[in-house]
């Protein structure tokens, strides 16, 4: 589990909910099913609208990458491409035919294959680049799924809030009747206010953090590649990709 997004949800929850409590409110309160209806699926269908369906269906399933922290160890990594490097010098570049089926990652799989089957270093970064440029596109448009339903909540929960007062008219004889149906009628931008600032927004960021991640360890798998097609030295090979890493950190840093 990635333990940021779970220890952070908590206390966006637990902070509203505490306030909620001490001012003498009941969760029952704000919990209002037709309200839920009115945002989320308001909001969904507002993201249908501005996306195609296949990149809606698939930022659902990216969503899972929000709690799971299944990156891969960059460190490993680097470990792995000397590896390659020291038998590669060693035995030569063929000799790592035998490690193709013992790869899991299927960047780095094709990229050595590719390497293996004699592939000039500059045509292997003419084939592989844009397969980098693809991913790194599709990521940014995940992404932009979750900022947009950021944008939508809100204004989806006033729309919502506006067909509870509407409602509410209706009752002006009944001075109880009114009072409870404003309360309820605003819970609906609560939950459009809170889904986008606790949930949209931050997926959209944290996805785009991991993106850019995996998007710097594919680069750093291509030029290992290459530098091992080109017989670099295995211990300057390490030092060139732990270069790599030390400006992902400093990036993360940045953004933090």
């Amino acid at each position: 589990m990635d333990k940021s997004t779970i220890v952070g949800i908590f206390f966006a929850l637990g902070g509203i909910v505490a306030g909620l409590i001490m001012e003498g409110g009941r969760i029952a309160q704000i919990l209002q099913p037709t309200a839920a209806m009115i945002v989320f699926g308001g909001t969904l269908g507002a993201v249908m609208v501005q996306f195609p369906l296949p990149i809606v269906v698939q930022a659902f399933k990216q969503l899972a990458q929000v709690f799971l922290d299944q990156s891969e160890d960059p460190t490993a990594l680097v470990r792995e491409l000397v590896k390659y490097a020291q038998r590669a010098r060693v035995s030569g570049i063929v000799s790592l035919d035998s490690e193709l089926r013992k790869i899991n990652d299927p960047f780095l799989r094709k990229t050595l294959m590719l390497a293996v089957d004699g592939t000039e270093p500059q045509e292997l970064r003419k084939i592989m680049e844009p397969e980098l440029d693809i991913h790194a596109e599709r990521s940014e448009k995940i992404a932009q799924v979750f900022e947009s339903a950021g944008g939508f909540a809100p204004t989806i929960g006033i729309i919502g809030a506006v067909l509870g007062l509407i409602q509410v008219m209706q009752h002006l004889g009944n001075i109880d009747e009114v009072g409870r149906g404003i309360a309820v009628a605003f819970v609906a931008t609560i939950y459009g206010v809170g889904s986008a600032n606790i949930l949209f927004l931050p997926s959209s960021g944290k996805l785009k953090i991991k993106s850019r991640n995996e998007q710097v360890l594919r680069e750093m798998t291509l030029d290992g590649v290459i530098s091992i097609l080109e017989g670099m030295n295995p211990r300057m090979l390490e030092a060139k990709l732990f270069g790599y890493l030390v400006e992902q950190e400093q990036a993360e840093l940045q953004k933090a």
